[in-house]
Formats: C-alpha cells, sequence, structure tokens
C-alpha cells in the first residue's frame, strides 16, 4: 500500500494553518508528568486548555481550576464531544505497558483521535520518543512510529516530537537540540518537553516537521522560530518523518495497520482544500 498525493500537508496547508487563531487546546494525557506541564505550559502562553480524562474527580485535584471533558482514547464514541471546537491537540499520553497495551493506546489512541475529528483540521503536536524508529533496541516497540505515520497521513498541520530520556539533563543542560533521522540520544527535562510541545503550536515554522529532542550545556531557546527553522520539513506524500530509517516498510506493516491508514487517507481525502 502506498500513500496517495493530496491527503499530506501541502504548501496551501501551511499557508492556511499559519493563518488559524489558536484558543482552544484539546490536552491528551493531561493527568500525566509530561501532560500537566503542557497544560501549565498552554496557560501562560495565553491559550486555554482542555484536558481529556477518563476520572473527572482525581483530574480535578491534578489539575484545578482546567476545563475537564470525560473520554477514553479507547472508546471512539468518546471522543467526539472532547474535540469539538478545538483549535489545536497536544497528545502526551502513552501506555508504558506491554506491546498489545502500546497498540491499543499509543496507536490506537491517536486512530481513534482521528476518527473522531470527524473531517476537522486542529493543528497537532504529537509526542512519540526518541527510540519511536529504533528497531535495533532489544524490545523496543514499533507502536509509536506506526501512531507518528497516521499523524502524517490524515494531512493535519503538525509536529511530532521525539523527546529523549525524562529528567536525564543536569540542571545547566538548557540548550535544546533538536536532530533528525533518529539516531540521537541524551536527556532532557519534563519542562522542555511541554514547553517545546506548547511552542509548536504556535510556530509556524514547526509545522509538518518531526524531530528528536535532547538538551545539552548551555542556556534556554530565545528563537524559537530560528530553531524550529533549521529543521526539514518532512516530505509530501510520505508517511514517514524525513530522513527515518527505511527498515520498517509500509508495504511490510501488519494487514490492520495498513487498513488503519487507508481508512485515514480516505477519510481526510478533500479536506485539506
Amino acid at each position: 500500500m502506498t500513500p496517495s498525493d493530496g491527503t499530506h500537508l501541502t504548501d496551501q496547508d501551511l499557508t492556511m494553518s499559519q493563518k488559524q487563531r489558536i484558543t482552544d487546546v484539546l490536552m491528551v494525557g493531561a493527568t500525566g508528568s509530561i501532560g500537566r506541564l503542557a497544560v501549565e505550559a498552554a496557560q501562560r502562553h495565553g491559550l486555554r486548555p482542555r484536558a481529556l480524562v477518563r476520572d473527572v474527580r482525581r483530574a480535578e485535584r491534578l489539575l484545578p481550576g482546567v476545563e475537564l471533558v470525560r473520554g477514553d482514547l479507547e472508546d471512539p464514541a468518546s471522543l467526539r464531544n472532547a474535540v469539538g471546537g478545538a483549535d489545536a491537540i497536544v497528545l502526551t499520553h502513552g501506555s508504558g505497558g506491554d506491546p498489545e497495551t502500546r497498540r491499543r493506546v499509543d496507536y490506537g489512541g491517536v486512530r481513534n483521535l482521528l476518527q473522531a475529528l470527524d473531517g476537522a483540521r486542529p493543528r497537532v503536536a504529537l509526542m512519540t520518543s526518541i527510540y519511536a524508529t529504533r528497531s535495533d533496541i532489544p524490545g523496543n516497540s514499533p507502536w509509536k512510529r506506526r501512531s507518528e505515520r497516521l499523524l502524517r497521513a490524515s494531512g493535519l498541520p503538525y509536529t511530532i516530537v521525539r523527546p529523549g530520556w525524562f529528567d536525564q539533563a543536569g540542571p545547566t543542560q538548557r540548550r535544546l537540540v533538536l536532530e533528525q533521522g533518529g539516531t540521537a540520544d541524551g536527556g532532557i527535562a519534563r519542562d522542555q518537553i511541554a514547553e517545546t510541545l506548547v511552542r509548536s503550536l504556535l510556530t509556524d515554522t514547526a509545522l509538518g516537521k518531526t524531530f528528536e529532542l535532547i538538551a545539552a550545556e548551555g542556556e534556554e531557546p530565545s528563537d524559537w522560530a530560528g530553531l524550529f527553522d533549521a529543521l526539514k520539513n518532512d516530505e509530501h506524500g510520505s508517511v514517514d518523518g524525513v530522513l527515518d530509517p527505511s527498515d520498517l516498510p509500509v508495504e511490510a506493516e501488519p494487514q490492520a495497520v495498513c487498513v488503519d491508514l487507508d481508512t485515514v487517507l480516505r477519510s481526510y481525502r478533500g479536506t485539506s482544500g
């Protein structure tokens, strides 16, 4: 199966998204360690975060004063109300479990959310993993990489962030290093992951890009537009990130994954104009 053209991020899509005013942001994974920081970052930047939660009572304790909407990534029907009216979506969810759980949550959650959008076109910031494309790592799962492919296939305006090891960076390591190609390794503070995700929604030069994110010795960035601008765009018509290794060809994917990709492609065909 080869994705057809016309359903990916085009120059017209980029122009339209650059004119899009972002105010209301749906936060997926909002009660997690990165998600809570992303909610705070959104508020600092004057956005209105709305948290998707399964347990409202628990979320009220973790996210006081934040608008909550009940929903479950494994239940597509429950997501329709949550996505309504969202200008943007930040996804920081992750199962951290066995391969089957990762299939249902890490991958299935993105698939179900795209289905729930029903043609709406919010801007999306998706957090995956620095090892998303690393098939050489024992026990590494391909499901986050597959979730990235679904998002690219949708043609929605997006940025995909692959953060390094959480909190495995010293207090003076605040200079962000953005790399592409799937070979980076290193640590990053959780608050910097959250800030990068939110900044990507507000910075035109982040559109249509996938990158690994780590920190090195030095100061925090002041020129976010320049930081993102130095990256290569993902290629039109490809469901992979630019410079990604070719060790997981789409044609060799399980039939169910191919069906999901085809479904996303068909669903969004004709909605990008």
